[in-house]
């Protein structure tokens, strides 16, 4: 039986659930996008309102978990009801889509890379002001907890000054797949690279120089740029990236090291997240020598949807801010050989 105060009580606990976005997917093309589909789909903050793919392997690969919602573009961008929407297309069509959605007033998870010329990059981020919208990159490592701890000590000064980053962004593909991936001048580097970028631009902020190495060193008839490296050279600091898809059992391999005059934090691999630290001495909560942190539980993605719904709901910001967004991908396109 129900007393007097749970009455009373009803309606305060009601008001503190979260309000439900209604969100879309335009694309399901990417590579990412069948895990954030299965995400938003599981997710307490959203509910799926509608996709759209041109695409009909693109369609049928997507159906395989289940029926979706399926709706024309124009009528998800005329819906009025649908807030949030995640840009998820084949990577020609990311810029393009992006563009459609923020004019239609849509806040946007945006798939990286957002856009594969400076035209388009400045027209998104433009219109994400001009509309007051918020925009997010899909770069999966945002929210990966050993690359959040790494750049935490960076920034708060346990490292010591930071002299030295080198990342690796590693894959191999076959011959089959190469095409798609060489629809870019920048090939690797741009494909994955990206991803080492964000990291260090987020970090760093925007380098005094840029040097792009894109070379084609794979036995393939094509001109694909599948060994590539960029060199960010900043004021006290020289940083170097490199991506290629020419390496075998890559993902074990893939690293972020950052090292400072205190010491250093490497992430490798950085999925399943692995951080250690060795530091001359303790700083911040770290003790001085190696030691290896725990880590919280990680699932790719799952950070970035949920941020973004605390930020289009007004309760939390989303760290990443819109000038953060351009500087990140003006360096991409740089590093990438792509800028002009």
């Amino acid at each position: 039986m129900l007393r007097r105060r749970d009455f009373v009580t009803l309606p305060a606990a009601a008001a503190l659930e979260p309000r439900r976005l209604r969100a879309a997917f335009l694309g399901t093309a990417h590579s990412h996008a069948a895990d954030k589909l299965r995400l938003v789909l599981q997710s307490p903050d959203y509910e799926l309102a509608g996709v759209w793919e041109p695409d009909s392997r693109a369609r049928a690969a997507a159906e395989r978990p289940g029926a979706l919602p399926w709706r024309a573009k124009e009528e998800i961008l005329r819906d009025a009801r649908i807030e949030v929407v995640f840009i998820e297309s084949d990577v020609p069509l990311i810029a393009p889509l992006a563009i459609e959605a923020l004019e239609a007033g849509k806040h946007c998870h945006i798939e990286k890379p957002i856009a594969d010329a400076p035209a388009r990059l400045h027209r998104i981020i433009g219109l994400a002001k001009e509309k007051r919208r918020i925009i997010q990159s899909g770069y999966m490592w945002r929210y990966n907890p050993a690359v959040v701890r790494a750049v935490e000590a960076a920034r708060a000064g346990w490292l010591g000054d930071v002299y030295l980053i080198h990342a690796r962004m590693n894959t191999q593909i076959g011959a089959d797949r190469r095409p798609e991936w060489n629809r870019f001048a920048g090939g690797q580097m741009f494909e994955q690279g990206a991803h080492l970028v964000d990291i260090v631009v987020r970090l760093l902020g925007r380098p005094q120089r840029i040097t792009p190495f894109l070379r084609h060193d794979g036995p393939f008839d094509d001109t694909l740029k599948d060994n590539t490296a960029a060199v960010l050279e900043y004021a006290r600091c020289l940083v170097v990236l490199t991506a290629s898809v020419l390496q075998p059992n890559a993902m074990r391999h893939r690293a972020l090291e950052i090292f400072g005059t205190n010491g250093n934090a490497v992430a490798k691999p950085i999925e399943p997240p692995s951080l250690e630290l060795d530091l001359a001495r303790a700083a911040g909560p770290y003790p001085a020598g190696a030691t290896r942190p725990e880590l919280p539980p990680y699932r790719r993605y799952e950070g970035d949807i949920a941020a973004l719904a605390r930020a289009v709901r007004g309760e939390q910001p989303l760290e990443t801010t819109p000038e953060t967004e351009l500087a990140v991908h003006e360096v991409l396109l740089e590093a990438s050989g792509m800028a002009r």
